[in-house]
């Protein structure tokens, strides 16, 4: 009989421990897996991110910007203006 009891105590014990554990479900690890999947991609991205922005002021400050650049107008040379003319490229409106 008191091994029996011995026993039932044994089984109790390891139950109450199982009790203190937090049990998961197989989706909550995938969920978790996953956000930390996306908070390592984020930090990734973060890093990419302050580059690019270093990148695009060195740029700037350096005059190789590509905003605010016009295009320059060529002018035509009288023989390239006449090619045209003699071609029907001009004038045949």
């Amino acid at each position: 009989m008191e091994n029996n009891e011995e026993e039932e105590k044994q089984r109790t014990a390891k139950n109450s421990n199982e009790g203190n554990k937090s049990s998961t479900t197989p989706v909550i690890d995938a969920a978790n897996k996953a956000a930390e999947r996306l908070e390592q991609a984020n930090a990734e991205q973060k890093e990419i991110l302050a580059r690019q922005e270093m990148l695009m002021a060195k740029n700037a400050l350096g005059g190789q910007s590509e905003a605010g650049k016009s295009e320059e107008k060529t002018e035509e040379t009288p023989a390239e203006y006449a090619k045209k003319v003699m071609s029907g490229a001009i004038g045949n409106d």
